[in-house]
């Protein structure tokens, strides 16, 4: 069993490692949508979209109160000789809510709604119908950025209808009244007798799946986190001296195990306890408001250098000793509360080792999974702590197979502690990215990964010592595999010094345009670039305001300046809403950007204009202004404010990445926006690019 366990402790703490992005939210699995077809009389149908929304979460109505910044759901058809939209697009009556906080009305639908749209059916043969589906959804906490997808239904032909020739449908939606004034939008009462055509009766609720695994998840991340801070060297010796305490003192064994559950789920009710604290406080909101804010970074990036210090033995993090003693007099008492109190006297007294693992686990969390989460979160997390104390006092017997207290303890603390450390740098560098300061270049980066990593394989071996270890006179097994693996590491991340994509870290590192030479060492940095890709060699020079983008590609952060060069040369623009601290940004530039018949677009035939929504450069006094965004007051101070605002007032969406192509003069190529949600893979991005490129030259 000891060398189980010290195997487990490399698993384990790369899991930890990775956990800050295991909870993602997507807007597109918190609210799904099924199409279906209802037929009337004298040629009559009826689209329906029945929407089932996730469990906790909401989306607005197709009609907003004036001055509410959320974006309205839309419902829409596309235009078409086959058909005519009659009216407009029935909902049911929204929930209607005023918000004391934000001092705005709320208009949104919760569970399980129907949205109807009439059309009269103008053609005798069958035809596919297209349409267009837009919401935001939010809960009580915060609301994901909006879903934009396309839909299909295939409707019949009505024998009564003028004869008319099929054509194809364009990708151009129709101005249904989807989003008409208040009186135009009508409650969805009519049952009607109609003929409903659909491919699945039985759809489950929308989310509850996802919602479900997303909640096990989080359980299993904190359980985990729950078991790191069970074998630190407070907490693991106490095992043994605390179950052997309850079954001594007890008359019976019955009664020795039930102290020891009293024990065990006092500790797990502290720890929901400090979970609700937060969620009354509204902490958690307050976290995931500023987990994108520099000055959160820069706050984390210190927290995590200082219990990372701790662990690595510079100074122990304690608690106020009277804390401490109030708690251990209690404990004295005997009875349930005194059972309670030596719950609470072990949580204070070890936190030292359980606070940075605590405390890492509270805020990232909170950050991404809201109060319910971080309710099974701490709940998971003092269950793991508890589990020994129970199972050890039903079986005793277990003791004697407990590996022995000793020095892996301490490889263990310091192990995490390199961890922490060198995580905390991926917080500085979202940081520096976003004020744009140049301090911690992707070289910079990686060389800082390659020295924490270099010293840890160092230590694993025995070759260094920190003040609490004891002499290392041979390698066990576990600590040769955890010093070979992490030695691997150094030597994969020690070509990326010369600009090597690092693909398995990649979402941790600075972009690879942000460095002191972009595109690594072998992209060059010179003042050309070859653009043919014929391979002819042609050279073009880099205008001013250009710069070396993702992928080595050359591009423009104004829009202005990337239009005038659009222009100049004759080619459409490619216009990238991106920000320094978007994740799935990283994803689609490293992943779809640089792949065989994407590159070769971006390359030779667009302009690339990459607009950053969170640049923190002060716009000059005489640009700054404040605009009406959706009816509201919002203000223009930041480059980062003037894209965040030109893409909500022209596109109607605030999620990043988001991609638009222009012609030369300005105009939108009729094509749409390009996501990461529905382009997210270089195939379906490259058509969408080509068929552009194509509408660009007619």
């Amino acid at each position: 069993m000891k060398y189980l366990v010290k195997s487990l402790i490399l698993l384990v703490g790369l899991s930890l490692f990775n956990k800050a992005n295991a909870q993602i939210e997507l807007a597109q699995d918190m609210a799904k949508w099924k199409f279906s077809v209802e037929y009337g009389k004298a040629c009559e149908a009826t689209i329906v979209a029945e929407v089932n929304i996730a469990s906790h979460w909401h989306i607005n109505a197709l009609v907003l109160p004036k001055g509410t910044f959320g974006i309205a759901t839309e419902f829409r058809l596309a235009k078409s000789p086959n058909y005519q939209v009659v009216g407009a697009v029935k909902e049911p009556t929204p929930i209607q809510k005023h918000d004391d906080i934000a001092d705005e009305d709320l208009t949104y639908h919760e569970g399980k709604i129907i949205l109807k749209q009439k059309i009269k059916i103008l053609s005798a043969k069958d035809f596919t119908l297209n349409g267009a589906y837009l919401f935001q959804p939010c809960d009580a906490d915060h609301c994901l950025p909006p879903y934009d997808s396309k839909f299909t239904v295939k409707v019949k032909g009505c024998a009564d209808a003028a004869q008319i020739e099929e054509t194809q449908e364009g990708d151009d939606m129709a101005q249904t009244p989807a989003v008409a004034p208040t009186d135009n939008v009508k409650k969805d009462d009519e049952s009607g007798s109609t003929v409903k055509q659909t491919a699945d009766n039985k759809a489950p609720v929308a989310g509850k799946e996802k919602t479900k695994k997303s909640l096990w998840g989080v359980f299993f991340a904190a359980f985990f986190s729950g078991f790191i801070a069970l074998i630190m060297p407070c907490v693991f010796p106490m095992i043994p001296m605390t179950v052997s305490f309850f079954t001594k003192r007890s008359k019976t064994r019955a009664l020795g195990v039930r102290n020891a559950f009293i024990y065990g789920g006092s500790i797990i009710l502290i720890h929901v306890l400090l979970a609700g604290v937060v969620i009354v406080t509204r902490l958690s909101s307050l976290l995931n408001e500023l987990s994108t804010n520099v000055y959160f970074n820069l706050f984390f990036f210190g927290m995590l250098i200082v219990f990372g210090l701790s662990f690595l033995g510079a100074f122990e993090i304690q608690l106020p000793s009277k804390w401490v003693n109030k708690a251990d007099e209690k404990a004295d008492k005997g009875g349930v509360v005194g059972i309670f109190f030596m719950a609470l006297v072990l949580s204070l007294a070890s936190f030292s080792c359980t606070g940075p693992i605590l405390g890492d686990l509270l805020v990232s969390i909170s950050t991404s999974g809201g109060d319910l989460a971080l309710l099974i979160g701490m709940f998971a997390f003092g269950l793991a702590l508890a589990l020994p104390f129970m199972l050890f006092a039903i079986f005793p017997s277990w003791l004697n197979s407990m590996p022995n207290s000793g020095g892996w303890l301490n490889v263990v603390k310091v192990f995490l502690g390199f961890l922490e450390i060198a995580f905390a740098f991926k917080f500085l560098g979202a940081a520096d990215t976003t004020m744009q300061w140049h301090l911690l270049h992707r070289e910079v980066f990686v060389a800082i990964w390659v020295g924490i990593f270099a010293m840890l394989s160092l230590y694993l071996l025995g070759k260094v010592r920190l003040p609490h270890d004891s002499p290392v006179e041979k390698l066990s097994v576990g600590r040769s595999m955890m010093a070979t693996a992490s030695i691997a590491f150094t030597m994969y991340l020690i070509p990326g010094l010369w600009g090597a994509p690092l693909n398995l870290v990649n979402a941790y590192l600075p972009p690879d345009f942000y460095a002191e030479v972009p595109g690594g060492i072998s992209g060059g940095g010179g003042n050309t670039i070859s653009v043919s890709q014929s391979g002819s060699g042609e050279q073009i020079e880099i205008v001013e305001g250009m710069h070396k983008g993702p992928q080595g590609l050359m591009a423009f952060k104004d829009y202005d300046k990337a239009l005038a060069y659009a222009k100049k040369v004759n080619k459409p623009l490619f216009i990238d809403f991106t920000g320094w601290g978007c994740v799935n940004c990283r994803k689609m530039e490293n992943s779809v950007w640089g792949q065989p018949g994407v590159i070769e677009h971006l390359r030779d035939d667009v302009v690339i204009v990459s607009l950053y929504v969170d640049e923190r450069t002060e716009l000059p006094k005489n640009e700054q202004k404040t605009i009406k965004v959706n009816g509201q007051d919002f203000s223009v101070t930041t480059i980062g404010n003037k894209w965040t605002a030109k893409q909500i007032e022209e596109y109607q969406t605030a999620s990043q990445p988001y991609y638009v192509l222009q012609t030369p003069d300005g105009k939108d190529i009729p094509v749409g926006g390009a996501t990461y949600q529905d382009h997210g893979s270089a195939p379906v991005f490259q058509k969408w690019l080509e068929k552009g490129l194509k509408a660009h030259k007619k």
